[in-house]
């Protein structure tokens, strides 16, 4: 068997023998070479006519458009918005390339925002296939409370059709690491049905008090009052407190079916996209840890309600065995909460104040700054 090189030093020592001869010379020459060397007839009479062919590696496909400039553009408004996908990335690109200018964190020549704007949602995925995440799953630490459950009404996530602001959902998020012995902190979870508006507070430990208490404030917090709570089963929600609490000032207060966790799917959602992708899975225990929490969650419910477009479900056919899904174009929560017609004047202008002073880029840089400094207390 002969090696490639020596038939490419037989194919140029016969070549210039090959071109002068006549054509009984030439089929002899021929007969020899492909005996010799194993090549097709065809291919033989190619490599003695002309020489070797080389292979081109060409490039199927046409030439990629949107390269250089364009993509790190795309890539540095991605990190800024939280790496959400292109689903909510796209209608909010504008918006959010308008915003960057204003507080000049982002300069872009015309021709190069002229691309970015008008990328479609699969290039957007193509661009920015590189850097995903996986998700991991952390503890559940609810413990039923019976006592009150014939008191407190059942909602489904079927009932959840409201157009209303203010109604809730709630829920608890552990921060206990791969243990659940002892005290560690929490976080309220909390996020409004109709909106998507969603607030999260630091509990120091779980108990029906603290609860309480973050339930207070979230009541100063909210832009639009609360109308209605909607918790798990878990006693940290189910007890006399809260229940004459929401008696009293006229909320109305219901609760999931046990172990249906879609029953809360609007809090359940947040639970990972908002506070598992922020502050992550470790175990905090301690005061510092707790005030440090606190600070956080400040910039980051500002993040999330103003900066962070959703998507939300408008639709769903059942065809066959298979459901179909239909989705609104994504907004922000602030945008959901303006476009309320029943929705405060004062409001909405005191949200749009505080929107032109928000500058994303410097929230998500103090977020990701107070949240190393967290790891590195727990680490």
């Amino acid at each position: 068997m002969m090696s490639q090189r020596s038939k490419q030093e037989l194919a140029q020592a016969l070549q210039s023998r090959y071109l002068k001869a006549d054509r009984r010379l030439k089929t002899q020459m021929l007969d020899e070479f492909v005996a010799s060397t194993g090549y097709h007839r065809k291919y033989a009479i190619r490599v003695l006519t002309r020489g070797r062919v080389k292979k081109t590696s060409k490039r199927r496909g046409r030439r990629p458009i949107y390269q250089g400039e364009v993509v790190i553009a795309l890539e540095a408004i991605w990190e800024i918005c939280g790496r959400i996908c292109s689903k909510r990335l796209k209608p909010f690109l504008p918006e959010m390339v308008k915003v960057l200018e204003r507080h000049a964190e982002l300069q872009l020549q015309p021709e190069v925002k002229a691309q970015l704007l008008q990328m479609s949602r699969s290039t957007i995925d193509r661009c920015l296939h590189s850097a995903r995440f996986e998700k991991r799953k952390g503890l559940s630490t609810t413990k039923p409370g019976s006592l009150l459950k014939r008191q407190i009404p059942v909602r489904t996530f079927a009932d959840w059709d409201d157009a209303r602001l203010g109604f809730l959902e709630v829920d608890l998020v552990a921060h206990c690491g791969d243990s659940m012995a002892g005290q560690f902190l929490n976080t309220l979870s909390c996020t409004d049905v109709s909106t998507g508006w969603t607030e999260c507070l630091a509990v120091l430990y779980r108990s029906q008090e603290q609860v309480f208490a973050a339930i207070q404030e979230l009541r100063q917090r909210l832009p639009f009052p609360l109308l209605g709570l909607d918790s798990d089963n878990g006693n940290e929600f189910i007890n006399h407190l809260l229940v004459d609490y929401c008696r009293k000032e006229e909320i109305t207060f219901t609760r999931s079916r046990p172990y249906k966790k879609n029953d809360q799917a609007h809090v359940e959602q947040k639970n990972w996209s908002v506070v598992r992708r922020t502050v992550g899975y470790d175990r905090w225990e301690s005061e510092r840890e707790y005030q440090l929490l606190q600070s956080i969650y400040a910039e980051l419910r500002l993040y999330v309600n103003f900066f962070q477009p959703v998507l939300k479900l408008v639709q769903k056919q059942r065809v066959g065995d298979k459901t179909h899904k239909h989705y609104d174009q994504a907004q922000t929560p602030y945008q959901r909460v303006c476009a309320v017609a029943e929705g405060p004047l004062e409001i909405k202008a005191s949200l749009a104040k505080q929107y032109v002073e928000l500058n994303p880029a410097q929230l998500r840089r103090s977020i990701d700054k107070k949240v190393a400094v967290l790891w590195k207390l727990s680490r």
